[in-house]
């Protein structure tokens, strides 16, 4: 990408949600865009304090910030913040053991992803932009579930046990993290098609003031029932809010507009359209929503690394 920024003062993205919120394939898209030899992904999930049996004898969820090494996990994302390499944990999600450590140099652009990413202030002072996923909850269990039983060993009954089991520590360590969130993003099926779950999801975004975010008027008014919409709203806590909501249906034709308006946005990753708004769904699927999701993440990260080059 040819952005000349220093790894030794990169840009960081935090993506927060519950289990199986779709952080993973949102990072691997943006990933895509920002060239992966110039982007380094770190699991905050890595920082777990103790393997399954552990945790299962102690009686932790891995969402209780008792469970995991959460100073250190702060610790290093000053380090990275500062350009400096880690000595970073790895957990293992196969079979919920405690991995050897691997060494992370920073990159241009570091995405951060996991459970508890704004657990503190010093967490999230350490982050350019700030994601919060919060699929519809139906979407989340459904993922969550074809998830564990095809790659974590679990079956299907004791994956709802262990939502079950979780609830309370989501109430409590994972949903109150939304507040300091710079966008929220809502993925969630048509009310027609409730069953969806891959390409032609609806996604809204809740797109606070704390990022200056890109002026997509010139898509917006070329119609008003052309799978995309934008309104000021109040969001839960009752401060206003801009919501931008691309359905799972938009014309490909439009989609395609917004997509060269926002890579027009970004000139320095036009280059770089390969597998965005690709996802696992048996085969290597595209959804639009995905994609323009992808693409608007990725202005910020690109927007904040040209800033940091003026500043």
């Amino acid at each position: 990408m040819p952005v000349s920024h220093a790894a030794q003062n990169p840009v960081i993205l935090g993506i927060v949600g519950d289990s199986a919120a779709g952080k993973t394939t949102l990072t691997s898209g943006i990933a895509a865009i920002l060239d992966p030899d110039r982007v380094a992904c770190i699991c905050s999930d890595d920082y777990h304090r103790y393997g399954r049996p552990e945790r299962g004898r102690l009686g932790l969820t891995p969402l209780d910030p008792a469970a995991n090494h959460l100073d250190i996990f702060e610790q290093h994302l000053r380090l990275l913040r500062q350009g400096q390499p880690i000595l970073k944990p790895v957990y293992d999600h196969r079979d919920g053991s405690l991995a050897p450590p691997e060494y992370v140099e920073p990159r241009p652009y570091i995405i951060v992803e996991g459970l508890l990413g704004y657990h503190s202030r010093a967490m999230r002072e350490c982050y350019d932009v700030k994601l919060y996923l919060e699929p519809a909850e139906e979407l989340r269990v459904r993922w969550k579930t074809q998830r564990d039983t095809a790659k974590r060993g679990y079956s299907p009954e004791q994956v709802a046990e262990q939502i079950r089991e979780r609830a309370k520590d989501t109430q409590a360590f994972i949903l109150p993290q939304r507040a300091f969130a710079d966008i929220v993003l809502t993925f969630y099926p048509p009310p027609d098609h409730v069953e969806e779950s891959g390409r032609h999801l609806n996604v809204r975004h809740i797109l606070r003031p704390t990022l200056p975010h890109p002026d997509l008027s010139p898509i917006l008014d070329r119609g008003a029932n052309s799978g995309l919409h934008l309104e000021l709203l109040r969001d839960n806590d009752g401060k206003p809010v801009d919501m931008l909501e691309i359905h799972g249906d938009i014309a490909a034709a439009k989609a395609e507009r917004l997509e060269e308006l926002l890579w027009s946005l970004i000139p320095e990753a036009s280059h770089l359209r390969a597998n965005v708004g690709t996802f696992d769904g048996g085969d290597r699927q595209f959804s639009h929503p995905l994609a323009l999701t992808q693409l608007l993440v990725a202005y910020h990260m690109v927007k904040a690394a040209m800033a940091r080059l003026q500043a």
